[in-house]
């Protein structure tokens, strides 16, 4: 939750401009007292400087990768396509929409109609100019029989029309009003008309394509052409892959990189005692998931998803793993922090007896259940599906572990084993988290948990105005899940991040790591 701690801090660190300083505080009903501190304060805040080669260490990437934005799974890509990329609407530090490509737009009553503004003035790095027709072809790759983990949330998009040169209409068979969250979905980038080299990539970014090796490095140089003046300082920025968590914090303390994601929370204290690293951490949507297919037995039966979400200690899965930088799940991707989280469900608890009485109901003592795990999903992965393991076998539920290479478990493993362990990164609001991954036509439905009603609150949810109704069809999905789905949610990690000193600007949190794959838009170097 923003707080004035949060906003004068990041203010005075570099990490938020006067102008989102400003919307911050006037969140919290605290103009005047913003301004005063500004007065004060605004000279210790450098202004950015231009120049320099930023180094990422990030882990995240395979060699299946590609600039392709229809496929992007993983932080690696969605940061290079960020930097490549401009999409139709950002969010803020405070995970508000805010223009991007799009300038502006109108929704009529009943949210099935829509009028957007493309933004005038803007080149892709080709030097083509920006237009309505962009616009649509970029919407429409996510639509229809395309190959993007959005076709289910596009569904709904009867009709997209040019209207004018820089203004579109979108038609929808049904209320949707949070469609302009929708498209600020990470998967949502702008290329040109008929654009389809994703080898050489063309953007509108801050950045320019120079180079690309997937699951290895990229690089990228200054778009000097950027419709933005105030991000895009660095003259390039050069990407390397370090899926090792130990090697990528090395790489941080010896000065080989510059910023580094997915710090390891048991480690800390390595990155505090070199004095030229600075560590940051916020919390996100981003939850581990031990996900059932309930279409494929055993987990179609209700009452072993019952005993394996009551098998798991989830307090000694924050301790051991996250060491408590986090937050229990309660088996629904909503965070505590969304204004629309279900408060009143009862938490769902590590209970030896009621993982039994479920197996026991269930007349399946016996059965061995097999887990697919890989650090791919996230460092210690293979440590919590060990640690379920032997959590589980006090409940005499029997567990064991079928161990994934990082390399390639994204299309070799996820969607595809039963049972497997994976994360979310989260989405800027509930309604569309809980559509993205349980809908019954969503693509990535990695639990294949199917069910009408659920679908209806949702779909009721996205057409109702009235936040107050809205909030009530959400919290009965996420009961829902609770109770009869097949995710087990143990925990939301809150972000943790390090970067040399001499990185300013740095911005941290928001709808997922990195602030969101934008970090680099916003960094600039210490001479």
């Amino acid at each position: 939750m923003i707080s004035w701690a949060n906003l004068t801090s990041a203010f005075t660190s570099g990490r938020l401009s006067r102008r989102d300083f400003l919307s911050g505080a006037t969140a919290l009903g605290l103009t005047a007292a913003a301004v005063g501190f500004l007065n004060v304060n605004e000279t210790k805040a450098d202004e950015p400087k231009r120049g320099g080669t930023l180094r990422l260490g990030l882990a995240g990437g395979s060699t299946t990768d590609s600039f392709d934005p229809r496929g992007f799974t993983e932080i690696v890509m969605i940061t290079l396509g960020s930097q490549i990329y401009n999409s139709f609407v950002e969010f803020d530090p405070n995970n508000r929409v805010q223009p991007d490509l799009l300038e502006s737009w109108d929704v009529k009553p009943g949210a099935t109609e829509w009028v957007m503004n493309v933004r005038k003035g803007v080149t892709f790095h080709n030097g083509k100019t920006l237009d309505a027709d962009d616009i649509i072809y970029s919407l429409n790759l996510h639509r229809g029989e395309s190959k993007s983990a959005m076709v289910g949330q596009t569904k709904h998009i009867k009709d997209v029309k040019k209207l004018d040169s820089h203004q579109i209409s979108i038609t929808l068979d049904r209320g949707d009003a949070e469609l302009i969250y929708l498209l600020g979905d990470y998967h949502m980038k702008i290329v040109p008309n008929e654009f389809q080299d994703w080898a050489k990539p063309i953007g509108t970014g801050a950045f320019t394509f120079e180079a690309f090796n997937p699951g290895v490095s990229a690089k990228v140089n200054r778009n000097p052409n950027y419709w933005r003046s105030d991000r895009g300082f660095v003259d390039a920025v050069e990407t390397s892959v370090i899926n090792d968590t130990a090697a990528r914090m090395n790489a941080l303390v010896a000065g080989q990189v510059d910023i580094i994601n997915r710090v390891d929370k048991r480690a800390v204290d390595l990155l505090k005692s070199a004095g030229t690293v600075k560590l940051e951490e916020a919390p996100t949507g981003w939850h581990a998931i031990m996900a059932m297919q309930v279409d494929k037995a055993p987990f179609d039966n209700p009452d072993v998803r019952l005993a394996l979400k009551h098998a798991i200690d989830r307090e000694q899965l924050l301790k051991t793993l996250f060491n408590g930088f986090g937050s229990l799940g309660n088996d629904h991707p909503v965070p505590k922090r969304d204004p629309f989280f279900n408060s009143e469900l009862p938490q769902t608890t590590y209970d030896i007896d009621k993982a039994k009485f479920y197996m026991k109901k269930a007349n399946l003592n016996n059965i061995s259940i097999q887990l697919t795990a890989s650090d791919a999903a996230y460092e210690g992965a293979v440590n919590a599906a060990a640690l379920y393991q032997a959590t589980a076998a006090k409940a005499g539920v029997n567990i064991s572990i079928k161990r994934e290479p990082v390399d390639g478990f994204w299309d070799n493993a996820w969607l595809k084993r039963p049972f497997c362990g994976s994360y979310w990164a989260g989405r800027s609001t509930a309604l569309q988290m809980l559509t993205t991954a349980y809908k019954s036509d969503a693509a990535w439905n990695e639990t294949d948990w199917r069910n009408e009603t659920f679908d209806k609150l949702l779909s009721d949810a996205a057409a109702e105005l009235d936040d107050a109704k809205r909030k009530s069809y959400i919290w009965e999905a996420q009961r829902m899940l609770h109770d009869d789905g097949g995710a087990v949610i143990p925990v939301f990690s809150n972000v943790l991040e390090a970067h040399s000193d001499k990185v300013k600007g740095y911005r941290v949190g928001g709808v997922d790591e990195l602030f969101n794959g934008r970090a680099t838009e916003f960094a600039w170097l210490e001479s």
